[in-house]
Parts: structure tokens; sequence; C-alpha cells
């Protein structure tokens, strides 16, 4: 069911500040871009660029935190599943709920020496289009400890996902992957070649020696579902973990995490192999550059671009709408002792790591990587928000108090689990008094807002507040609805208070009762933003319609929730927007 109505704010006149009814302390730090996630604890990250966004997925060390009762060091036995978020702007994140690969792998046949699903840890992922079934596909792979790398497939960036084996697609019996004894079969990097060959290394946890040779690669076979070709070793020196592959300027480029073996024989090492970097410090993330994968000689030591993190590091780098982007992990130094100090986390938590990014630069036609500054600003924002296009309420540059729920778990039993769900489209926040929502970086023009529209469920009084540091009280409406559905409702607001570009926008909880919050967009005091096509140029007949998770929809499909068009205008520009 949905149901539009207009009402009336609450007008307050003159804007009230906020020195009586302070927001709630930001965990992640006001004005600060990392981590990306204010509230879920999640490392390893990965990720790809699908239709002007780019998705990012990670290990869900919040998975730990929550079963070890956020007490405690994480000991990563109870990482069973992967999250998933995506950015346009780099700066604001969708949450899109988790990948359950318990659920996915629980028919993984045993052998006799690997005992089924255990875990799932440092995912990597990829995609292609299929030209023989005209569909986008797209692989996950993650390991299963150090027992070995699964794959998952799905056909949109957040599934649904499918196990297309029956066990590990690399484990102690593939051949070259345990010649040397001592190789973990973990952490995985994917990537796709210019010819459109897939690629996968892996391999870590070897002697903490100057040359481990615990570094493999693999050929993958068309499937991208098993291994073409014998395991060969990439001397990596230093190695520990944090596999990851990249393609640049037709080079193919390795990445990984240095342990922490003296440095004493490396000048003499260098000199051996003809490298001119210095030595590695330890935790840091180097590289290698090589022409042809499976010759171990071909690969060249380059150097370390990526500084330590006080343990073990993780981090993979992308390219999105021409820049490149470090994505990595901290070990909670920023997330978790906000927590400690608020209580909501015990003082002997420890290790429950965060993805941030930073960007780097990397210049394609000698596949060189600049090292990477990496600090709590983060990455800057490419693309100002548009209020005017429906949002996602689970897109967020920062947060407090709020949960996750899939819609459907609430129609069928009323659950509410913040981190239970599967990725999904039907995604919904759940608010709660105290709770509030910040986006960054929203243009509302020179008209300025004139209303705002909430799709949401059940009953709450929110404030819109804008700024900074004073966090002014803009308006305040009252949502009330006693379906079960989603239902949408419109609400007039004071000329004038929001335009042009602003900082900050927070939507503050002070009264909930079952509170969901579905998306919001406000209105153009001249005109609904929505309606416009970008530049005023209008869309060719080739436009498709994605779901906000990445699924192409046909035409006679039935939808619910925001969808984006993607379409070329006359001019043979790609644009995309986002519609209900």
């Amino acid at each position: 069911m949905k149901k539009k109505l207009i009402l009336s704010v609450a007008l307050l006149g003159a804007c009230v500040n906020m020195s009586a009814q302070t927001l709630a302390t930001d965990f992640k730090g006001s004005g600060y871009n990392n981590p990306i996630s204010s509230n879920i604890f999640c490392a390893d990250p990965t990720g790809l660029e699908y239709n002007g966004r780019l998705y990012v997925y990670g290990s869900n060390d919040h998975q730990e935190f929550v079963a070890n009762g956020k007490k405690g060091n994480n000991t990563y036995g109870n990482i069973k599943s992967i999250v998933v978020f995506s950015t346009d702007d780099m700066v604001n994140w969708t949450f899109h709920g988790t990948i359950d690969t318990k659920k996915i792998c629980a028919g993984w046949t045993p052998s006799a020496w690997y005992k089924g699903y255990g875990v799932s840890w440092a995912p990597s992922v990829t995609w292609r289009h299929n030209a023989e079934t005209d569909e986008d596909e797209f692989f996950l792979y993650f390991c299963n400890s150090s027992h070995g790398v699964g794959v998952l497939k799905a056909n949109s960036p957040v599934g649904p996902f499918k196990s297309p084996n029956k066990e590990l697609m690399i484990h102690y019996d593939t051949p070259g992957a345990n010649a040397q004894g001592t190789n973990a079969n973990f952490d995985p990097g994917v990537t796709i070649d210019d010819n459109g060959v897939g690629w996968i290394a892996f391999g870590g946890l070897g002697p903490s020696t100057i040359m481990p040779e615990a570094a493999r690669i693999v050929r993958l076979k068309p499937s991208m579902t098993e291994v073409d070709t014998t395991a060969v070793k990439i001397h990596a020196p230093y190695h520990f973990e944090a596999n990851e592959l990249n393609v640049i300027g037709g080079k193919y480029v390795y990445t990984y995490c240095s342990n922490w073996e003296s440095r004493d024989g490396w000048n003499t090492y260098k000199s051996q192999h003809g490298i001119t970097a210095s030595a590695p410090g330890g935790g840091t993330m180097c590289y290698m550059v090589s022409d042809n994968p499976l010759d171990p000689d071909s690969w060249v030591y380059r150097d370390y671009y990526g500084p330590g993190v006080g343990g073990n590091n993780h981090s993979h780098l992308q390219k999105f709408q021409g820049n490149y982007y470090h994505l990595y992990h901290n070990h909670g130094d920023i997330l978790l002792n906000a927590m400690k100090n608020a209580g909501e986390a015990d003082q002997s938590a420890g290790d429950y790591r965060s993805i941030c990014v930073n960007q780097t630069t990397v210049t394609e036609s000698t596949a060189t990587i600049n090292r990477v500054t990496q600090n709590r600003e983060g990455a800057s924002q490419i693309k100002k928000l548009n209020p005017y296009e429906w949002q996602e309420a689970e897109t967020m540059a920062s947060c407090r108090g709020v949960g996750y729920e899939d819609y459907v778990n609430i129609k069928k039993n009323g659950r509410v689990s913040s981190l239970g769900n599967d990725a999904s489209i039907n995604m919904l926040v759940k608010m709660k008094a105290g709770s509030w929502i910040n986006v960054r970086g929203v243009n509302y023009g020179t008209t300025g807002a004139s209303q705002f529209t909430l799709r949401a469920k059940g009953t709450g009084k929110m404030e819109l507040r804008n700024g900074t540091s004073d966090r002014t009280i803009i308006a305040t409406i009252e949502f009330s609805s006693t379906s079960t559905d989603v239902e949408e409702q419109t609400f007039d607001i004071p000329e004038g208070k929001l335009k042009g570009e602003k900082s900050n926008l927070y939507l503050a909880v002070t009264e909930a009762t079952d509170f969901y919050v579905d998306a919001w967009k406000f209105t153009d005091g001249a005109a609904s933003g929505i309606q416009e096509v970008a530049n005023g140029l209008q869309p060719t007949a080739d436009s498709q319609r994605y779901d906000i998770s990445g699924r192409k929809l046909s035409d006679a499909q039935q939808h619910r929730g925001i969808t984006i068009e993607q379409y070329t205008d006359e001019n043979g520009v790609k644009h995309y927007r986002k519609k209900f």
C-alpha cells in the first residue's frame, strides 16, 4: 500500500539552536569521512565499480563483535558472512546488508582434510558481462580460514549469491597450492585481464623470513569457478598475507601485506635482484609487477605503497570514476574507542576493525603506485548529494543508534536483527528515540527545498537539522501510520531554510514506536528535480532500469523501492538517475 499525504510541519518560527538537545556523540567523528561506517565493524576490503557506483565488500567483524557480547578480542571464528556497502560520491555510503556464506555453503562436501564450511574471511570480487548469455556476472571469492578459497556467483553486485561448486575451489589438493608444505590457502585476490582471462592469487603465513615462498597465483577457467593451471609461486619478499590483483596499463599488479621479519638482509637481496626500493616496514602493503603471471621469475618487486596499520593489514586498490582509491582497514582505534567511551562496548574489546578509504595516485603507463596517506579525513566527495532524488535511509555518512531490517522479515514475524539479513533491496532502517542519520555535501540549489517526503512505517517524531557544529533544527515532522506496509507522507518545511550547498543534513528521531524508515527526499521550491534530465538532454531508447542493489529490471517487472535509470544522452554521454 502506498499513501501520499501532505502535512504541515510544526513550524518553529525562528530556528532553534541545539544547545538544549545535543545529538548523541558521533562515533566516527563529526566532519571525518573515515571509517566508511560509524556503526558496523568490517575489514579486509575489496571492491568493484558497476553502473556508476562503487561496491565495497568486507569481512563481517561486527558479527564477531555481537557474538562476543561486545567484549574480548576478535578471534575471527564467528565471521560467517560478508558485508556490502556502496557509494557514488565516496562520502555517503549505502549499507546493503550481508551475504550469508554459512547458509549458502552449508552443503559443501567435506574431505579428509577439509571439514566443510567454517568461516568467510577476506573477500575478493570481480564482474564481467557474459556476451553469450547477455547477462552481467559477479564472482565473490573468500577464504574458509586457512583451508582454501571458495567462490560464489550472482547476477547483481549484492546477489542473491549461490555456490556453483560443492566444495572449495582451491584447497590443499589443488596442484601447486601446497607445494612448500607451509602455505595457508587463503586471502584470495582476483582480477580479469584485458583479454577476459581470470586470475587469482592466494596464500600466506609462510615462515617469517625474507622469502617465505607462500604466495601463489593460478589462472582460472572461463567459468571463473575452477582453476585452469597448476598454481605457481610469486617470489614476494617478506610476504605475509592479504593478496590482491589488478591489471594496470596492461601489466599485472600483485599487492600483499609484508611480515615483521628483520630487514637486515634487504640490501643484499635487493642488490641480487636489481631492486632500488628501500626495505618495506612491517605490516606495510607492497606491490609487484609482471607481464607473464605464470612465470615466477617475471614478478618484479617495486616498493611498498600503503603504511602499516598496527596489526594485520589488508587493502585493495580500486579505480572509480577515473580516480584510484586505497581501501584498507584499521584496528578500531577510531570507532571502537569511541564506543568504549560511550559505554556501548566493553573496555576489554579489541581488534574489531573498520574499513577506511583514501585517494592515491597511480601512473598507469608504468603501473606505479604512489605512497598513500591514511587519515581520518578520508576521500573527498566527488559529487554533491541531490536531495531531490530519492535517497535510501541506509545511505549515510554517519549515524547513531540505528539498526537494519529486511522488510520481508518484518512482515513475516517482526524479527529485528541488525546484521542478520541477506543483502537485499528491501532494507529498512530501524530508528528509536535518540537515533539519527547524517548525510553530507547536500546541494539544495538556488531556490531551496519547500517540502520533505518520508517513506516509513510506524510512528516517529523527526527533526531535520542542518549544520556542522550547531546542528540547527530546521523543522520537526511527525510521521504516523497504522499500516503494516510502508507509507509515503509529505510535509511542508520553512521556506528558504534549506538552499544552496550545505555540509550536513541530520534526520534525528526524538520519539519512535516501531519506526522503520525506507527512503526520503525533498521537493525543490521551483520544481521537482527528480523529473529533470541531466543537462536538459533527452535519454535515448537504450535506457536500462536497475534496482538500488544493481539488479537489472525488465519493463514488465514490478518493483518496490528506488530504481536507477541508466541512459545515454543525445551526445553519447552516460547518465544515472534515481526514481521510485
